[in-house]
């Protein structure tokens, strides 16, 4: 078999030679392999006749679809500079491409949190810093346990206050001038009919003595503690009768008395008093106690 022959009569003399036994199995495979190419190159024959006689603008529109290019990965920053083989615009000359450097997300590539780890040794305490500013004030803490009852306080008291409501001249010398009205008398201090305080509690008293004069006639009067005068009450002798008043602050001890006098002269002394008033009083109370001097 001559090869560039047609199919069909390649396929004639082959049958022919395989019935005379001129041709081996191996120049019969060899054969046949060359009459497929030659089967296939009369049936693309008619296709490139055809393609030889289209025009020249009709080529770039053969052959399959074209697909926009994708861009399948980040670029680089920054970007490379142009090559001078990368083509810049249809017309130009091509320049090289810019060189992609490729990036990869970290954040893909982390893997799981591992465990915490066994604690270190504590360093070194640092130097103190300034003192902060101060804070708001807090919520008021609840109310704490009622304490011990303590000792009961000890308060002093000593007070008096009497009065005479009848007249008394003083025609015998000196006199105490007695009282018939007890207005105040606290543990009974005060005697009515000696007319004297016996004081039970030391300390700073206030006394007052009040009384109405005669007229005519002279008002002559002490206010002693023990045996000393300490003031005097005194009034001339008038017309008009008058109310008469001296007070004073004294300090007395356990054990003194305080008392009026009714002091006597070449006139006559007396001090005016009616059954239905009084206008005769002597008071006085404690101020305060020693202790606490």
């Amino acid at each position: 078999m001559v090869r560039g022959k047609p199919w069909c009569l390649g396929q004639h003399e082959r049958v022919l030679s395989r019935a005379s036994g001129a041709v081996t199995p191996e120049t019969d495979r060899q054969a046949a392999v060359s009459d497929r190419e030659m089967a296939l190159a009369w049936m693309a024959a008619p296709g490139l006749l055809l393609l030889l006689g289209l025009p020249g603008g009709a080529w770039p529109s053969l052959g399959p679809p074209r697909r926009p290019c994708v861009q399948c990965c980040p670029p680089a920053w920054p970007p490379a500079a142009p090559g001078p083989y990368a083509r810049r615009s249809d017309g130009e000359r091509w320049v090289q491409p810019p060189r992609m450097r490729p990036t990869i997300d970290v954040s893909i590539l982390k893997g799981e949190k591992g465990e915490t780890g066994v604690r270190g040794p504590s360093g070194r305490s640092g130097q103190e810093g300034p003192p902060g500013s101060r804070g708001l004030r807090g919520r008021k803490g609840q109310k704490g346990q009622a304490g011990l009852p303590g000792t009961a306080c000890r308060r002093t008291y000593a007070a008096f206050s009497v009065g005479r409501r009848e007249g008394l001249h003083g025609t015998d010398g000196l006199r105490a001038v007695p009282f018939d009205t007890e207005l105040v008398n606290l543990d009974g201090a005060f005697d009515l009919a000696s007319g004297r305080f016996l004081c039970a509690v030391p300390g700073v008293y206030f006394l007052s003595l009040n009384v109405h004069t005669w007229n005519y006639k002279e008002t002559y009067l002490h206010i002693m503690r023990n045996r000393e005068a300490t003031a005097v009450l005194y009034a001339q002798p008038s017309e008009r009768s008058v109310m008469q008043t001296q007070s004073l602050l004294l300090p007395l001890a356990a054990g003194d008395t305080v008392w009026v006098r009714l002091f006597h002269r070449d006139r006559d002394n007396a001090i005016y008093g009616e059954p239905g008033d009084l206008y005769i009083t002597f008071s006085g109370h404690l101020v305060k106690p020693a202790a606490e001097l």
